[in-house]
Order: C-alpha cells, then structure tokens, then sequence
C-alpha cells in the first residue's frame, strides 16, 4: 500500500500530466487552457461560452481570456447564431482542427505512459472508480454533509 494520500496523488499527477502533456505541445504555440478547450470543441463545435466554462472546468473570465488568446491566433471563430447578439458560438478554424488532433495524438501517448505496464483490466477498473470519484465531486445537485 502507497504512503501517499489521495489528495496528494491527485494534485502530483495532475501536475505531472499537465507538465508531461504542455512539454509535447510547445512547439504548436499552445498555452495553457487552450488544448482542453480544442479536445472540448472537437466533439461539440459551436458551443457557447457558457457550456465551454462548465466542460473544460473553467471560470468564465478566465475562459474569456482563453478565448481571446485563440481567437487571434486564429485557432477559434465567436460567431452569433439566430440573431442572438449576447450569446457567442465557438467555432474551431482550420488551424484550430489541425492542432485538435495534435493534441488529441499527445492526450493518447500520454495515456499509453500512463497505463504501461498495467493490465487492461486493472485499468477499466482504474478508470471506473476515477469516473465515480469525478461523480462525487461534482455534485449534481447532491450536498455533502460535514
């Protein structure tokens, strides 16, 4: 059994996933936020705003910013659909697609160094629990009693 804590682990392969998976993408240009964003849009292109910030996790000034950051770099369009000027619709360019799947390639190698070594059964247990770990913690209309 491992001497560390949940909590540690969690935030220790976080930053090391998230370290790992910037280092592959650098030469691309892209900045933090943004290839959660890309993989967010390839399966819901033409999302707004508010539905990007709650996916990828996201405090929507921050997402603002992230936004921005693509759009000039030409990686998303905000278009307005039916007439609706306050409600922003987020669309990947070209270029946008062509670094989706390099960041989709780079989210795939890194789950391959992951799981090396690790039976395939022990992974879908793996992600099982991981899946209901996330479940609790966000909270769907549950409160958690202190």
């Amino acid at each position: 059994m491992s001497d560390y804590s949940f909590h540690y682990l969690s935030m220790a392969i976080h930053s090391m996933v998230q370290k790992n998976f910037m280092e592959r993408v650098k030469p691309s240009g892209l900045t933090l936020g943004q290839p959660k964003i890309l993989d967010y849009l390839k399966d819901h292109n033409g999302a707004n705003q508010k539905e990007i910030a709650a996916a990828c996790h996201i405090e929507p000034g921050s997402l603002t910013s992230v936004l921005n950051r693509m759009e000039e770099k030409g990686l998303i369009e905000r278009r307005i659909l039916d007439g609706n000027r306050r409600t922003f619709y987020i669309f990947m360019t070209e270029e946008g697609a062509r670094l989706k799947d390099v960041v989709e390639a780079n989210f795939l190698t890194i789950e391959e160094k992951v799981f090396k070594d690790i039976p395939k059964e022990e992974q879908d247990a793996f992600m099982q629990t991981f899946s209901k770990i996330y479940e609790n913690l966000s909270n769907k209309g549950e409160t958690i009693n202190e």
